[in-house]
């Protein structure tokens, strides 16, 4: 037996669900709402960065890129 982590969207869970049901396939929902350590870690030095005026604009970011 295989095991499948999908990470669905409301719409996507409810198409999700009937397709299991119509073949009849176990399943089980875990919730899981804790983040990793990593990704608050990041959060943090990004939330950091920003408060140290290390940051700029999505106006400042198009324009950075739009002459690589």
């Amino acid at each position: 037996m295989e095991t499948y982590l999908v990470h669905p969207d409301k719409i996507q869970e409810k198409a999700l669900k009937a397709f299991l049901k119509a073949f009849d396939v176990p399943y089980e929902i875990k919730k899981n709402d804790a983040l990793p350590e990593h990704v608050k870690s990041g959060i943090r030095q990004g939330q950091d960065d920003i408060k140290a005026g290390k940051s700029f604009s999505l106006a400042e970011f198009k324009e950075k890129i739009s002459t690589i």
